[in-house]
């Protein structure tokens, strides 16, 4: 006779009544609890901060994905989701013995602050996001979270009027449910790790900024996107949102009235009333990211730089693909993708000098020396559509995290520091052969797809996916990735300001891939040097 050997949890309480998912056999001492679609907050108001969920009578089956929140198609002339889109998802591994005092792992998508959800683009029901890998490879349990994208999250006044930051505040309040409710899963409250790529790692590193996460998070994990990115943080709202009720036809001189008249607005309008034309470009990309986070006073109270203190026990590892950049790279300048065409020199100027706004001609001349002083007197084609890649890179992402790892580091009191660079090849058919990781290639290895689809993947993906999901869910059990339940390669050395360390990951992992000191001579200059050169020309 046979007999499985797991248990499940069955119905769970929680603070707003019973829930009950769906409980997956995985073998003689292996199961797993999924329970998709839990409310963590009532359906929101337009620009209004979440509010609590009333709450529900009997048992609440989760057992599917809640629609994302309202957005627009990629295409960018319909919409899809809904208001009522506030839900987070739960895994659970089970062995022997009902789980306990699991590390906590919570993951913020990414998306331009424009798209996503928490689960993620859906091939054949293989989500994106499914957190079933990480959580059985690693023992440990993984929330996924819905939040408010585009203008119904992000737009601001300015003032009292729409502060902003709704999308944040949604997050926030996912967290703080985790934070009280994950007990009665299984999960420790006090080990929670919040994880994220591009807008959602810079959403990671915004809630450990936010005073309102005080002692509610333990560590986190930013992929490719911190808080001082340049797209991170949105200086300047109130035109944007002027923008969007100009389309709708609300007034746009008088901010109270603007305001009132969105909020009687259609949802779904106000979603359409934002786009980016990819094709009919007149600045480079990075500029029509307009909906982002904004120092709200309140939630944000200050400029991020100035909050590295709210985050100095927090464990932190921060990271970049080793060509983010190519994204951005091939929407700016499409040839950068076209083996049959020329990236030119005055291509290369234009885009530095749309980078750099308002830098002026000095700092243009200054960027444009450093990128292209390895060049001989006639660089190859390779060689220019490399420096474009790197180009983009360092600005939009590279510099920016390098900046707060050593801003985490400084004000640290206790907690720790890692860095890596992740450069395992895109696996996108479509790209040049000499593109390296780019935007985005590190979730497939962290969710473990290719151990799902078996024949998307070669054995050496397999080998990078187990490195990260190993180190990841380490760290979020010790706060160091090399302690845990899983075996890492090599030692992944903690980050110093004087050597710089950082782990490269690829598919060989040893002790040579712990290196020092990544792209110094960049990263001082536009630190120091571009600095200085900016203040003297607008003296």
């Amino acid at each position: 006779m046979r007999f499985w050997l797991t248990l499940q949890l069955g119905p769970v309480h929680t603070e707003g009544g019973m829930v009950e998912g769906k409980h997956k056999s995985l073998g003689l001492f292996h199961s797993i609890d999924i329970f998709k679609g839990i409310p963590f907050a009532a359906p929101p108001g337009i620009f209004e901060d979440p509010k609590a969920h009333p709450g529900w009578s009997g048992v609440l089956k989760a057992t599917s994905f809640k629609d994302r929140c309202l957005q627009t198609t990629l295409t960018q002339d319909k919409v899809r989701g809904s208001m009522d889109c506030l839900y987070l998802n739960i895994w659970i591994p089970q062995g022997t013995s009902v789980s306990t005092k699991l590390p906590v792992m919570i993951w913020i998508f990414g998306g331009a602050f424009i798209w996503g959800s928490g689960h993620g683009a859906n091939v054949l029901d293989n989500y994106l996001y499914d957190g079933e890998e990480i959580a059985v490879r690693g023992n440990v349990i993984v929330v996924s979270l819905n939040y408010r994208l585009g203008p119904l999250g992000f737009l601001s006044t300015g003032d009292a009027n729409a502060p902003g930051n709704y999308g944040l505040k949604d997050q926030h309040m996912a967290i703080a449910w985790v934070k009280r409710n994950i007990a009665a899963f299984g999960g420790d409250p006090n080990n929670i790790t919040i994880f994220g790529e591009s807008a959602g790692g810079v959403s990671v590193s915004f809630q450990t900024l936010s005073p309102k996460n005080k002692g509610i998070i333990k560590r986190a994990i930013s992929q490719s996107g911190v808080a001082l990115c340049p797209w991170a943080l949105q200086k300047n709202p109130l035109p944007w949102a002027q923008s969007v009720a100009a389309k709708i036809g609300c007034p746009v001189d008088d901010n109270a009235a603007m305001v009132a008249c969105l909020k009687q607005s259609d949802p779904k309008m106000i979603t359409l009333a934002y786009g980016i034309d990819l094709l009919n470009l007149e600045y480079p990309l990075l500029y029509y990211l307009g909906f982002a986070p904004v120092v709200d006073g309140d939630f944000i109270p200050d400029e991020p730089q100035k909050l590295f203190h709210n985050a100095e026990d927090i464990d932190y590892i921060f990271g970049t693909n080793n060509m983010d950049g190519h994204l951005f790279a091939g929407v700016d300048i499409p040839a950068v993708n076209q083996p049959l065409h020329s990236v030119t020199e005055e291509q290369l100027h234009d885009l530095v000098k749309g980078l750099t706004l308002p830098g002026g001609e000095k700092a243009v001349e200054s960027v444009y020396a450093l990128y292209t002083e390895h060049w001989d007197s006639k660089p190859s084609q390779l060689t220019m559509k490399q420096t474009v890649v790197d180009l983009e890179t360092d600005i939009i992402f590279l510099v920016a995290s390098l900046k707060a790892q050593n801003l985490h580091l400084q004000n640290s009191n206790g907690g720790r520091t890692y860095s890596y660079l992740f450069s395992h090849p895109s696996r996108i058919p479509v790209y040049p052969g000499w593109t390296g990781a780019d935007h985005a290639d590190d979730i497939q290895y962290v969710f473990g797809k290719p151990f799902v689809s078996l024949m998307g993947y070669r054995p050496k993906d397999r080998d990078v996916s187990s490195y990260m999901i190993a180190y990841w869910t380490n760290f979020a059990k010790t706060g160091n990735p090399n302690l845990g339940n899983s075996k890492v390669p090599t030692e992944w050395k903690l980050y110093s300001s004087n050597a710089g360390n950082y782990l490269e990951i690829t598919h060989k992992i040893n002790s040579s891939s712990m290196k020092q000191s990544f792209r110094d001579t960049y990263f001082n200059f536009w630190t120091e040097t571009y600095p200085r050169i900016t203040e003297t020309e607008t003296e």
